[in-house]
């Protein structure tokens, strides 16, 4: 007995629709078929460009401000991640225009749209803990992105995918050098 299922019978693609929806050039970048909520997900990327711009700040600042010779290696690590956290930052904001909208660079705002939260500890430790938390809620509000974006805007489903993955990567180095100097 085969318990082979019968194969799937899919429509043909419609080309024609296609090529008809490419002449809508108002719509920039998003196709005819896009199924996202476009103003809901540059909302929800405007909020994490305001996150990703907070924790640049914030790494930049553990930089500039951790003293030490032994704390050398913190340092490289924490400018390496504010680099990091800047491209994400420049990922949103193409992002955000080719869904025909606006990234939301304005520094008054910036604190009150983030997820994560600034910090200007002086002690290092307290600086690894800071880091590791905001990485944290990154990580968090990147998975409830993706959830809420579901299969209907694949692209920016899989840039926010590739994100959240530096950032668990960036947790693990804070949780390390957090064990490292406990």
């Amino acid at each position: 007995m085969s318990t082979q299922q019968p194969a799937k019978h899919h429509d043909p693609i419609d080309v024609k629709a296609i090529r008809e929806g490419a002449r809508k050039l108002d719509d920039g970048a998003v196709p005819s078929g896009y199924r996202g909520n476009r103003q809901e997900i540059i909302d929800m990327l405007n909020a994490a460009l305001a996150t990703e711009l907070v924790c640049v700040m914030r790494y930049k600042r553990h930089y500039y401000t951790a003293t030490g010779l032994f704390n050398e290696p913190i340092k490289a690590e924490f400018l390496e991640h504010a680099q990091q956290e800047a491209d994400h930052a420049d990922q949103i904001a193409e992002r955000i225009v080719q869904l025909n909208g606006e990234p939301d660079f304005n520094p008054a705002t910036l604190t009150e749209r983030s997820h994560a939260e600034y910090d200007d500890s002086g002690d290092i430790k307290a600086m690894i803990k800071a880091n590791l938390i905001a990485e944290r809620v990154a990580i968090e509000s990147y998975r409830q992105m993706i959830e809420r974006i579901g299969d209907t805007d694949p692209t920016t489903k899989h840039m926010l995918i590739s994100i959240m993955a530096v950032e668990e990567e960036h947790a693990d180095d804070m949780n390390d050098l957090l064990e490292g100097n406990g």
